[in-house]
């Protein structure tokens, strides 16, 4: 479900300081954004409102939404510590491997390229 981005009201928020947003704007303009923000059925956030500051800095008028259904200001308020308390990084080592991959991805070696050259050759001819 979309909805416009002026239409999310941001009230009594836990987090304080949302950092800096460069980084994760740059990643939603050029993915997209992975994870809807999640919004009660009063149209009030509930999470993501580092995601919903992004997308307005990069000019979004709609944005992708869940609703939830809450109780009451103390289940709105576990929501939105939930979803900032129980995500975990990538461990160095993960990270590390991740970048090698890409790295190998964007600048594959001189045989993964003869290889790769080959197979579209081949590729070419039959399917003509």
């Amino acid at each position: 479900m979309q909805v416009r981005v002026d239409e999310i009201k941001v009230k009594h928020r836990i987090r304080r300081d949302l950092g800096d947003l460069s980084q994760l704007a740059e990643s939603i303009r050029q993915h997209g954004l992975m994870n809807p923000i999640v919004i009660n059925e009063r149209k009030e956030l509930i999470a993501g409102e580092r995601r919903l500051e992004s997308v307005k800095l990069l000019g979004w008028q709609m944005v992708d939404v869940r609703v939830v259904y809450i109780r009451d200001e103390a289940e709105k308020i576990q929501l939105e510590i939930d979803e900032n308390l129980y995500r975990r990084a990538l461990t160095a080592g993960e990270l590390s491997t991740g970048l090698s991959r890409i790295d190998r991805l964007k600048n594959p070696g001189v045989f993964m390229r003869i290889w790769l050259a080959v197979k579209k050759f081949f590729s070419s001819l039959f399917s003509s």
